[in-house]
């Protein structure tokens, strides 16, 4: 059985893309420090690369990155920092992660560890607990609204009142399709309360979870005659936040029965979960949401009048309060409260149905939302095609990407943009957002699926103006995006200010490239090892003064993003104020080096190492950037430099593409 330095779990929400963008983070993270990780998902599909008791046992700490509830107590005793799935995203967050885990002392207690200075993260903060038995719930009934509410959606297709047998438009397959998206649509107020009940007081408390979420849409039955509680009457329901008060009453009630039945016998621990904790905490949790049902009632009520009130004022101070928070985080808790909100409105509209007031609010409100979560990676797409010079081929590739995820509603692509330049790249991601959602409003769009952006486009009233609208949110921001990496990029290509003026590169390329810093017959086992090799070679040569701090600045710059072009080729380079000459050195690997990422997946021949000093970042380091970027397009230069042994004909080549 294999043995891993570190174990993780990753967990989101809707567990589509940030639960695999911290597990890759993590495990690059890991691989920098070579240390061996096995990282288990908590995705909608369910647990993938579930770690086993013994590679438990075995790992030397742990992290748990996940807004949504991924069994900690299996980690008891073990060193371990706790946090949300944000947290995480980045190799350079993952990184610190794993080494305050490392640093971490285990206990016998479920707790996240810090380092010393960081002692108020020691635990996971109330907030983050309360947000994860939340989003544990969310993620749950997500899918119960996506499928219920496309389901009924398509049922529209045959006509309005489809479903109708006196209506005249009456199909009976549309009839059953809209039955078994009420269905699933029903259920979602008591999915969502028994699973945030289950994330507290685990599998007990899926009981008193399912019956108050039963209990939060049906209401306190009271017959319309007498005015006297009768289980044969009538009540108002307080549907989704019901079903939230629900599910933690649900799930700290069973905590409180685990306490009064502790000193019961070992030997009837059956007993207890059979019998004790479901007849106990039905009745508690039954009882308890019945006598808050009126008070909860116009809570509700109140809320829906909040958000009416916010229709009621017009699209643009609506559509800028749900476009706003739609892009503020991308998938994170701000964003989650909007599209919950549109989902519980939604359920609300079709449960009401077609025509009536509730309904129209209810799915406009649901294509302002979704408008919103579509618009960021469409902003991305336009600007890297638009502006393609003014981004790396990484990021143009994402870009592209972006192109799919956007039109399928996750916005998630759109984090590693923001996350580089947090200003002004989120207020232009929110303006185009609350542009596409005031629009949607303005046009009197109606949704009526919750997810699946344009491939529920055929479902969508007033389809063609959303799209429109979405695409000029997407435009306008995309414009913005692009004035800004245009501004960013000519202001990186101008000379820093100094107090003496930095010497300009000589004219002669031969100063870069030297025969003697080309190695054409090197054996690397790694990246790592050719990076240091590289390191090594620069202060031999006399062109840096520090081989770990050149080291150090080649291992931040692939955090950033892998230099790993295509063909087999690499451009790393280092900014250090350790080094202190521009220079450039040359390592050839016929076998090829592996585990460099390269766009292809092909394994390093060359690597053409980039050197230059601290105070050249921006005019030296950009000018020979570009101009070996720009030799690689030449297939006669990549073939001349990766086919050639003579060190010689290696340096004029490339010497000859940086004058």
């Amino acid at each position: 059985m294999a043995k891993f330095d570190i174990i993780a779990a990753t967990g989101c929400p809707t567990g589509i893309a940030h639960t695999f963008m911290a597990k890759e983070a993590l495990e690059k993270a890991a691989a920098e420090r070579g240390l061996t990780i096995k990282v288990e998902t908590h995705g909608q599909v369910g647990v993938e690369n579930e770690l086993t008791k013994s590679e438990i046992a075995g790992a030397k700490a742990v992290v748990v990155a996940a807004d949504k509830d991924v069994q900690a107590e299996r980690f008891a005793g073990k060193p371990m920092v706790s946090v949300g799935v944000s947290k995480a995203l980045s190799v350079e967050a993952a990184g610190k992660l794993i080494d305050r885990a490392l640093a971490a002392k285990g206990d016998d207690t479920v707790a996240a560890a810090a380092d010393v200075e960081d002692e108020v993260e020691e635990k996971e903060s109330i907030g983050h607990v309360i947000y994860r038995h939340l989003m544990n719930g969310v993620s749950h009934m997500l899918v119960f609204v996506v499928a219920g509410g496309v389901l009924t959606a398509i049922s529209f297709l045959w006509g309005i009142t489809s479903f109708d047998s006196t209506a005249a438009d009456y199909n009976s397959f549309a009839a059953m399709l809209k039955i078994i998206g009420g269905i699933a649509m029903n259920l979602m107020v008591p999915v969502l309360s028994a699973y945030i009940a289950e994330s507290i007081g685990k599998r007990p408390a899926l009981v008193p979870g399912f019956v108050a979420g039963m209990i939060a849409i049906q209401g306190l039955p009271v017959n319309a005659d007498t005015g006297m509680i009768d289980a044969g009457g009538a009540g108002v329901g307080f549907g989704f936040l019901g079903g939230i008060v629900g599910g933690f009453l649900a799930g700290y009630v069973i905590l409180l029965l685990e306490k009064v039945f502790s000193k019961i016998p070992a030997s009837l621990n059956g007993l207890k979960a059979i019998f004790l904790y479901p007849l106990c905490s039905t009745a508690i949790v039954g009882l308890v949401m019945l006598g808050i049902s009126g008070p909860m009632a116009a809570i509700n009520q109140g809320m829906m009048d909040f958000l009416q009130s916010l229709g009621n004022s017009g699209p643009v101070i609506l559509g800028l309060a749900i476009g706003c928070m739609c892009a503020f985080d991308m998938g994170g808790p701000v964003n989650k409260a909007a599209y919950a909100t549109g989902t519980f409105l939604l359920g609300t509209a079709l449960e009401a149905g077609v025509g009536t007031e509730t309904y129209n609010f209810g799915t406009n409100f649901m294509a302002a939302v979704s408008a919103a979560c579509i618009v960021p990676p469409l902003i991305t797409t336009f600007a890297v095609v638009v502006g393609k010079k003014y981004f790396s081929q990484e990021d143009h590739d994402a870009g592209i990407v972006n192109l799919i995820l956007g039109c399928t509603h996750i916005t998630e692509g759109a984090i590693p943009f923001m996350t580089k330049n947090i200003w002004p790249v989120m207020p232009i991601m929110m303006l185009g957002s609350s542009i596409a959602s005031i629009l949607t409003i303005f046009f009197n769009v109606h949704d009526p699926a919750p997810h699946g952006g344009f491939l529920v486009l055929s479902v969508v009233e007033n389809g063609p103006l959303w799209v429109l609208a979405i695409l000029i949110g997407a435009v306008a921001g995309g414009i913005l995006f692009v004035a800004f990496k245009k501004y960013d990029f000519e202001k990186n290509q101008k000379p820093a200010p100094a107090t003496k003026p930095v010497e300009a590169p000589k004219a002669e390329a031969a100063d870069f490239v030297k025969v003697e810093n080309v190695f054409v017959a090197e054996d690397f086992a790694s990246r790592d090892e050719a990076l240091s090799f590289v390191s090594n070679q620069a202060v031999k040569a006399g062109i840096a003064n520090d081989a770990d701090a050149v080291m150090n600045a080649f291992l931040a710059r692939e955090a950033e993003g892998t230099t790993g072009m295509m063909e087999g080729f690499a451009i790393p380079h280092a900014k250090s104020d350790a080094i202190t000459e521009a220079a450039v050195i040359v390592v050839k690997d016929e076998s090829g080096v592996t585990g460099w990422d390269t766009m292809d997946g092909a394994p390093v021949n060359v690597a053409i190492a980039l050197l230059i000093p601290g105070a050249q970042a921006g005019t030296t380091h950009l000018k020979i950037l570009s101009k070996v970027a720009e030799a690689l397009m030449d297939e006669d230069f990549r073939a001349t430099v990766k086919g050639s042994t003579d060190a010689a004909e290696i340096a004029k080549t490339i010497n000859a593409r940086l004058v």
